[in-house]
């Protein structure tokens, strides 16, 4: 029997590293919930201000599990997946997290005057990938039995990446040809390249997964 298969009857059985997974996955669900309506109340700063910091608490929450991840990791012989996927995966998720809170941080911060559309729409498929995560990690339990859900999820997060990039592409355009001042334009510049950064972070979560689907399933 190789390897992989053996490790992988561990898989269902694992109590430890995959409902941390499981916890992340929620976790940026959770902030990109926070943050898609962070970009729906531009007019309103007490409530961005609100919503940033529950971002931000997200995030620290989000370091503590990944620090138990790693902690797990250093403490355990024998791992549902390879070390070093579980280890890709976790920084990656706590990536999405981390730019997650970064968007939000500048939006306060920054207090620009307005919100090209590109931002909501972008804040909008960020969301959805982090839904799409969260699911698909969530069939990483029963991986060994069928892999076709957590496909289609890994399908869709991949459609939603190119959606991504062409909003993000419409979007800068737009942003150039507008007469807006050099300085919100730097603004609004650094925020659309950081709503970019999460969605191509969700894509790499996906790639992850996929890598370790094809060796476990």
């Amino acid at each position: 029997m190789k390897i992989n298969s053996i490790l992988s009857i561990f898989t269902p059985k694992d109590v430890k590293f995959l409902p941390l997974m499981v916890e992340i996955a929620e976790i940026i669900d959770k902030t990109a919930a926070l943050l898609q309506e962070l970009f729906t109340s531009i007019d309103d700063r007490e409530r961005i201000g609100k919503l940033s910091r529950l971002i931000k608490t997200e995030e620290s929450n989000g370091d503590k599990v990944t620090g138990k991840m790693f902690q797990m990791l250093n403490e355990t012989f024998i791992t549902p997946f390879d070390r070093e996927d579980i280890t890709e995966l976790t920084d990656n998720m706590d990536d999405v997290i981390d730019i997650i809170n970064r968007v939000a941080q500048k939006v306060m911060l920054f207090s620009p005057e307005t919100l090209p559309p590109a931002t909501l729409e972008m804040a909008v498929i960020i969301k959805k990938g982090a839904a799409e995560i969260k699911s698909a990690v969530n069939e990483l339990t029963i991986l060994r039995k069928s892999d076709k859900q957590i496909r289609e999820h890994l399908k869709e997060i991949k459609l939603l990446e190119e959606e991504a990039d062409r909003v993000y592409e419409r979007g800068t355009s737009a942003l150039f040809k507008s007469d807006i001042r050099t300085l919100e334009l730097i603004k609004l510049k650094e925020i659309i390249q950081e709503l970019e950064k999460a969605a191509n972070r969700i894509n790499a979560v996906g790639k992850i997964l996929k890598t370790m689907i094809v060796k476990y399933a």
